[in-house]
């Protein structure tokens, strides 16, 4: 079958070249230049697991080619698949459709009778109707048809996710485009995936409805987490614990310093302004506290990580393991990681960052933070490590050689995800982020007790430049 696929971002990257690969003839569309000069040779603008391979094969089979034209586009299918990007508004808490409708309306004066454009951007609830009307208006004697098709796709598994999804989810409303969407997706329910047919409105909630979901679960065991922490229980156990219920799960339980990258954290928020605006906003109201607890995760490891070095980070030395979102990425958008790195900067902590993936994009977005590509050379005379983001890399760390760099073999994880017994054995104070200051029987030391001011705001500045 043949398709485009409008806007080469992660979700676009992703899904053209799971496409083609999947045998069907698609064309790509992005607005960059440079974008589709990489892309049109087999070059991923983005790491993703699998990524480079598919799209290396895909482009040289003629499968895959893409351009910047969208009246080429509108000239070579009559299905199209909308993947631009929804970030939040500017100044407000609402989604930012400017490049939805933008796609939309520079389609509609070309598109082909008959045409069918498919939503895969997360969007508010009512988006679908309103383009479908949108597009009526604009091109009232092309009889094309509006659907959406919500991704569920996770940072370093997009294509497995892609390929072999756990359900796939259509909002339609015509048997038409239900039969189209069926034949895209033939391979995947021929392996018995579950297919969900239903109206636009349901199936741009299911997405938005998911992703609350899960943002619920981890800002609801880090709030027991810091429960924990005050009252001397193990945070950890009591997650492996709850999660053994099977009502409940144990995905996203596991407490650490939140969620954040490019959906999470700007989708509940959207979720919350769409929802006031259609009048359900006390349905929903929780998720304010969900984004809050969240953040304040934040402030809670700035504030320990402020106590560990006495009171003050000026003139301090730390050492960052982590600049991505999330392990197996190298995406930095809301980034706890380097949220953190970047507060302690503020404040006057000499900060270097290592991270196995994610450092060109952590320099581009917070430059004045130094960088190693090095575990051990971001160590070197750190008087603090923070473990930021649980990449896999840093469990086989040997604690031994970093104590031997540091000048202070002092560790605060917070993800905690590293054996820290093991690390104490070397001479490592550790503190986990979540309580209680035991790990494996064995206590952890505490630096001296002192009486210090009121931690310092992630958003607060301190005049440093440099």
């Amino acid at each position: 079958m043949r398709m485009t696929v409008i806007g080469t971002g992660y979700v676009g990257t992703v899904h053209a070249a799971c496409m083609a690969g999947l045998g069907h003839e698609v064309l790509g569309v992005d607005i960059d230049p440079d974008r589709v000069a990489a892309l049109s040779a087999g070059r991923a603008p983005l790491r993703e697991t699998g990524l480079d391979a598919l799209l290396a094969r895909t482009v040289a089979d003629g499968k895959l080619r893409f351009t910047t034209s969208l009246a080429e586009a509108a000239a070579f299918a009559r299905l199209h698949f909308v993947c631009v990007g929804t970030p939040q508004l500017s100044g407000g808490q609402a989604a930012d459709l400017r490049h939805v409708d933008a796609v939309f309306d520079g389609l509609a004066r070309s598109l082909r009778p008959g045409s069918l454009v498919v939503g895969k951007s997360t969007v508010p609830v009512g988006t679908a109707d309103r383009l479908a009307r949108r597009l009526a208006d604009a091109a009232p004697e092309a009889g094309c048809e509006v659907a959406w098709n919500p991704e569920f796709l996770r940072e370093g598994s997009a294509v497995a996710d892609t390929l072999h999804p756990e359900r796939l989810v259509v909002g339609v409303r015509s048997r038409y485009a239900d039969a189209v969407l069926r034949e895209v997706y033939a391979p995947m329910l021929r392996d018995g995936v579950p297919f969900f047919s239903t109206d636009p409105a349901t199936a741009e909630l299911v997405k938005v409805a998911s992703n609350a979901f899960l943002a619920t679960k981890i800002s609801f065991i880090n709030a027991m987490a810091e429960v924990c922490d005050t009252a001397g229980a193990d945070a950890a156990t009591l997650a492996r614990a709850v999660g053994a219920d099977p009502r409940i799960g144990a995905a996203f339980l596991e407490p650490g310093l939140g969620f954040g990258g490019s959906c999470f954290p700007k989708d509940i928020r959207a979720f919350a302004a769409r929802a006031e605006e259609i009048g359900a906003g006390a349905a929903v109201a929780f998720l304010h506290e969900v984004d809050r607890i969240n953040t304040r995760q934040r402030q809670r490891t700035l504030e320990l990580a402020r106590e560990l070095l006495g009171g003050s980070f000026a003139g301090r030395r730390i050492a960052v393991l982590g600049a991505a979102f999330k392990p197996g990425s190298d995406d930095v958008r809301d980034s706890p990681a380097l949220a953190v790195a970047d507060a302690a900067h503020r404040h006057g902590a000499l900060v270097r960052v290592h991270d196995p993936e994610a450092l060109d994009n952590a320099r581009a977005v917070s430059p004045a933070l130094g960088y190693a590509v090095d575990v051990t050379k971001a160590c070197e005379g750190a008087d603090l490590v923070l473990h930021l983001t649980p990449w896999p890399e840093y469990r086989t760390l040997d604690p031994a050689e970093l104590a031997d760099v540091v000048r202070v073999p002092l560790l605060l994880d917070a993800r905690n995800s590293l054996d820290a017994p093991a690390w104490r054995r070397t001479g490592w104070t550790v503190r986990p982020l979540s309580g209680p200051r035991t790990t494996g029987g064995a206590a952890v030391d505490e630096p001296p007790a002192h009486r210090s001011p009121a931690a310092p705001a992630l958003t607060a500045p301190s005049g440093r430049t440099s």
